[in-house]
């Protein structure tokens, strides 16, 4: 019995096995979800011809079949209906993975109108107001007997006695005045002729006093008092603060020395150094807002008064003054100071952010987004520059969207300056559907192949004049875009080539052809 169920068994697990086998083999019908899977697949074929693999970098130079470009990259698959490389300017274009996009965080930002204002930022210092500044000068010889004001920096208001001095020329000339007055008074009964010299010597001793500072109220004391005074006491003409003080107790000055300063602070100025490129940009009673170290949170504001007429050959920089009123006189002369002033167009122009700009040296680049993964550079003409804004006069419309960010990076990961060679230039013809390429950006010149150094990619070739570059016939070397344009040439063979400025003095072959001989069929470009 327990035989028999072991073959029964075995019997059954022999006919699962069978059945397991057959379905496996059996070809699925087109309902079967193995055809459903398929499909797609099969109908992307039909529907997608396959025509070449174009260069990642933008160079004009195809492949029939899969490759990797001289940095490792793998060529781009292009089918029918996808030739974007036949459209006209697509040579122009740079075309990176999305992929690569994301990883070099690639920023993009539409160009807009705005008003373009801008502020001029430059470092100054706080100064005295030059027309409130007064020194005190005696005109005549003599002592310091007593000081009033003994200290700098002590404030004084005016009429502020400030020191008193001795003068033997100012004692004579009190009595040469009082003597004329006396002869004055006496000479009433005399001629007219008499009177009159008199009177003229009286005047004469008192324009003497006058010139020599004194005021009307001490030459009216002189009068009635009838007597010369020993000294004279001189008084503060402003209020203000004591700058500079000479004046000694006991000292003996001469005529003209300063024996003080006073200065009115009350209002200053502000003495900035603007960089030679901003000056045009500054007005007069433009709005000025300064900062001071001392007071991080303060804000004065005053206004441009002058713009000094010269120039510092050494910093480059003019010279302007703005005014700022000094309540509490917070500001003092000497402070650093740094002076802001709004300046630009109130219209709206075109602009773009400064970091879609990329200066060559000669031309001006703004990478312009057309879809995912595919830049156009285009060359623009820069107007005025904002706040982190710069005006475009030609190049781009509004609304158009442009690389603010990894812009450089761009630049690294693709040829840009193979394709900045072709700015300006004709589109390529359509590719064949052989896998033909479209004609190459950059240079077109003819000669004959001179050596080849297959292990390097590069070939010195003998070449005639080249009309686009203004060069003389010559042999040079050049590099190539991929060493698949190396096969099938041979030295002394005459050929004609395209090649691109990738860097400076760097230049590379992008696509090159044997020249037939007459009758001949012509070797495809490769």
């Amino acid at each position: 019995m327990k035989t028999a169920s072991t073959l029964l068994v075995i019997a059954l697990l022999g006919a699962v096995g069978a059945g397991g086998y057959w379905l496996g083999t059996r070809a699925p019908t087109p309902g079967s979800a193995t055809a459903t899977v398929a499909a797609p697949a099969a109908a992307a074929s039909a529907q997608s011809k396959l025509l070449y693999y174009r260069n990642p970098m933008g160079l004009a130079d195809t492949s029939p079949t899969p490759k990797k470009d001289s940095m490792g990259m793998d060529y781009i698959a292009v089918y029918e209906g996808e030739d974007s490389s036949a459209a006209p300017g697509a040579a122009n274009q740079i075309r990176i993975s999305t992929e690569k996009v994301q990883k070099l965080g690639v920023r993009t930002e539409a160009a807009s109108l705005r008003p373009l204002g801008k502020a001029v930022r430059a470092a100054g210092r706080i100064e005295p107001d030059e027309r409130r500044m007064f020194a005190i000068s005696p005109k005549f010889e003599g002592y310091v007997e007593r000081l009033f004001v003994n200290a700098t920096g002590q404030p004084v208001s005016k009429g502020q006695a400030l020191f008193e001095v001795y003068s033997p020329e100012l004692v004579s000339a009190q009595r040469e005045y009082l003597i004329a007055l006396q002869g004055v008074q006496a000479m009433q009964g005399a001629g007219a002729d008499a009177q009159a010299g008199m009177k003229q010597l009286a005047e004469a001793s008192l324009a003497r006093l006058r010139n020599w500072d004194l005021s009307p109220e001490q030459v009216n004391a002189l009068v009635r008092s009838a007597q010369a005074t020993r000294t004279i006491t001189f008084r503060s003409p402003m209020s203000g603060i004591v700058t500079e003080k000479k004046a000694l107790q006991g000292m003996r000055f001469m005529p003209g020395d300063a024996l003080y300063q006073v200065t009115d602070l009350s209002s200053v100025w502000v003495v900035a150094d603007v960089f030679e490129q901003d000056i045009a940009q500054i007005k007069l009673g433009a709005l000025a807002k300064v900062t001071i170290n001392a007071y991080p949170q303060q804000v004065f504001e005053g206004r441009i008064s002058y713009v000094y007429p010269t120039l510092k050959a050494e910093t480059r920089t003019v010279a302007v003054r703005a005014e700022l009123p000094n309540p509490g006189q917070l500001l003092k002369p000497g402070m650093f100071a740094q002076i802001e002033l709004p300046v630009g167009a109130k219209a709206p122009v075109l602009t773009v952010p400064d970091s879609a700009v990329i200066a060559t040296g000669t031309r001006n680049i703004v990478l312009v987004q057309l879809k995912e993964g595919r830049f156009e550079p285009r060359e623009v003409e820069l107007g005025a520059r904002g706040e982190n804004f710069v005006e475009i006069v030609k190049g781009i419309r509004e609304g158009e969207p442009v690389v603010v960010s990894a812009n450089f990076l761009i630049d690294a990961e693709s040829n840009l300056k193979a394709v900045l060679g072709g700015l300006g230039a004709s589109a390529g013809a359509a590719s064949s559907a052989q896998g033909g390429a479209p004609a190459a950006v950059g240079h077109k010149a003819e000669g004959s192949v001179e050596s080849i150094d297959a292990k390097d990619g590069s070939l010195t070739i003998h070449h005639g004049a080249i009309a686009s570059l203004k060069w003389p016939p010559m042999t040079m070397e050049f590099k190539t875009a991929n060493a698949g344009l190396l096969a099938g040439l041979k030295a002394g063979q005459t050929v004609r080539f395209e090649f691109v400025e990738r860097q400076p003095g760097e230049y590379v072959v992008t696509a090159i052809a044997a020249s037939s001989p007459a009758g001949a069929g012509s070797q495809s470009t490769r």
